[in-house]
């Protein structure tokens, strides 16, 4: 970890891989715990006898915990930066995850949930300028490599709970806490090193890096913004009918155990990792705009087919599902920050915020939709949603001119 302590990144320096790899290695950590709580929807439905409307309203408050306050902590920290807020943060999860371990009721759960939310509105923001600030100019590679270790931990959260939490029960979620401790301390050391990036020699150079764009508007600004707005609208709604419900409509339509439908869960999670691996360096070379074309509506006609068909095409769908569509994210958050220079913690916390709030509206709704109809039905509705990817093309062509120079 001392190269971590001894990295340096300005704005002429190489991308500083020992920082970019510690971040995603803490945001795998991050995002597995969070991601063990809808891994124990199952446990939690039975053990609490709870509707799919309560689990839906768990997810919701996770989330909309998470989204609220992500782009009020990124816009403060654009102004006075917290290099030691990220453990502090981390430490809302080991709480939340205590919370959950040993909650005697419903409420319990929801105060848990609600932590985790917390600890996930304080990770996001700080962590997305972290591996900015190491990318040496390849912002979109940077965004990948970051945003590849939460979607890895994000697939664990599964396969844990399948092979560790299912045969010991919902108490051992403590176990975990020690994961969270090991994140803290590896977030301490990355504050030392972002603390000497926000120093005036050099730290405001790194964090600011303006990109070269088109001039455009404030009205055109605005109008791209709430573009990707809806384009994160309709990615993570239509995640949420995975992440939240994946793993029930499975065993309905399948008659799937609950540990094999974890497993195929894991699956899709990993395809989705992967994907993230390729949007930010594919959007570097070709540009932004284009994978998130090829990303939001080129998954339409696999979204579509899926609730029609059998287990071995519903695994496979999947996976093709979880690659396209997860390319999309990190190419939308760095054409954001392009369009928005100098404002990467309000940037970065309104996307990671809207997302999770997208996802926990996402949950409640389809819980409930669920609940009056069928989980069949969930999925008939959720495969329309890519179709609002055919707004990309009100997006301006910000990148013309910097591939002009290439």
């Amino acid at each position: 970890m001392s190269d971590i302590t001894r990295a340096r990144s300005t704005p002429a320096s190489p991308t500083a891989f020992a920082v970019l790899g510690a971040i995603s290695f803490c945001h795998l950590l991050n995002d597995m715990m969070q991601a063990l709580l809808p891994a124990i929807y199952p446990i939690l439905k039975g053990g609490y006898d709870l509707s799919f409307g309560q689990i839906g309203l768990l997810t919701l408050t996770y989330q909309i915990t998470a989204s609220l306050l992500q782009p009020l902590i990124g816009h403060y920290t654009d102004r006075k930066p917290k290099p030691f807020s990220l453990p502090v943060g981390m430490g809302f999860t080991l709480l939340g995850l205590v919370t959950l371990s040993v909650a005697p009721s419903y409420p319990a759960l929801l105060a848990g949930a609600a932590m985790l939310g917390v600890g996930s509105s304080v990770f996001h923001p700080e962590s997305s300028r972290i591996a900015r600030m190491a990318s040496g100019g390849q912002h979109g590679l940077a965004q990948s490599l970051f945003q590849v270790g939460g979607n890895f931990g994000q697939a664990l959260g599964p396969l844990l709970a399948a092979f560790f939490i299912l045969p010991r029960g919902q108490g051992s979620l403590a176990w975990f806490a020690l994961a969270a401790l090991g994140g803290m301390a590896l977030l301490t050391l990355l504050g030392q090193w972002y603390r000497n990036q926000s120093r005036p020699s050099a730290g405001k150079a790194a964090l600011a890096q303006p990109v070269p764009h088109n001039a455009l508007s404030r009205r055109q600004v605005g109008r791209a913004i709430t573009v990707l707005v809806a384009l994160i609208f309709s990615k993570y709604f239509y995640l949420a009918s995975i992440t939240s419900y994946y793993i029930f409509y499975l065993m309905h339509r399948f008659q799937l155990s609950t540990k094999s439908a974890q497993l195929y869960l894991f699956v899709f999670l990993a395809a989705a990792a992967a994907g993230t691996i390729l949007g930010g360096p594919v959007g570097d070379r070709i540009g932004r705009k284009k994978v998130i074309w090829g990303s939001i509506v080129g998954v339409l006609p696999f979204t579509l087919v899926l609730p029609y068909v059998g287990l071995t095409a519903t695994v496979g769908l999947s996976v093709v599902i979880g690659l396209i569509l997860s390319s999309a994210f990190s190419a939308i958050i760095v054409y954001a920050q392009e369009l928005m220079p100098g404002r990467v913690g309000m940037v970065s916390g309104l996307f990671f915020g809207f997302a999770f709030g997208m996802g926990g509206i996402g949950a409640a709704v389809l819980g409930v939709l669920a609940d009056w109809t069928s989980i069949d039905t969930v999925y008939r509705v959720c495969a329309f949603l890519p179709l609002i990817g055919l707004l990309t093309a009100f997006l301006p062509d910000i990148e013309s001119g910097s591939k002009a120079r290439r």
